[in-house]
């Protein structure tokens, strides 16, 4: 059970009331994470903002994105995270055995490919180390441009918050 309350889109603030009706003319669900973020609107707001942008606006290959915020979900031992990104990233063409090799990728290093490993040792030192080795950077950088240098930080950064608020506050999955 969440630390705190899940709170319905008609207990939120008529902010997020407007842009969680727009979630769902588009589509999509809200999540007990976004419901426990409303308990807070402003950050709630910004917290979705941040997010979208991440998903939607990135110039970041998604199949990257995934496989970085699968790899964070994974340090994290955040079972939320993991749960809701696996589709996401079998749709944008993660492999199932990249998926199952992902919390111990370092053992699988055939399942990936140059950019992708480099990624993956990248997203490892932002998330556990904060400061990158000038090797790792390097690495990364054969293949990413500067904003999607920013963007890969970013995405990282971001789930790591996101396990956890997910961890910290118990937030269950949706039944």
């Amino acid at each position: 059970m969440a630390r705190v309350t899940i709170l319905e889109k008609q207990q939120t603030s008529p902010e997020l009331q407007e842009l969680f009706q727009k979630m769902e003319a588009r589509g999509g669900r809200i999540l007990n994470l976004f419901k426990v973020m409303a308990n807070s609107p402003e950050v709630g707001r910004a917290f979705l903002k941040l997010g979208n942008t991440i998903l939607m606006k990135s110039s970041l290959d998604p199949r990257l994105r995934e496989i970085a915020i699968l790899r964070v979900g994974a340090l994290a031992q955040a079972t939320y995270e993991w749960t809701q990104h696996v589709p996401i990233a079998r749709r944008v063409g993660v492999t199932q055995p990249q998926i199952d090799a992902l919390a111990d990728w370092r053992s699988s290093l055939d399942r990936f490919n140059d950019q992708e490993r480099a990624v993956l040792a990248y997203t490892d030192a932002v998330a556990e180390q904060i400061r990158v080795p000038g090797e790792i950077f390097g690495a990364v950088r054969a293949f990413l441009n500067d904003p999607q240098i920013v963007e890969l930080t970013t995405t990282i950064g971001y789930y790591g918050m996101v396990s956890r608020i997910l961890e910290a506050l118990q937030i269950e999955l949706e039944t």
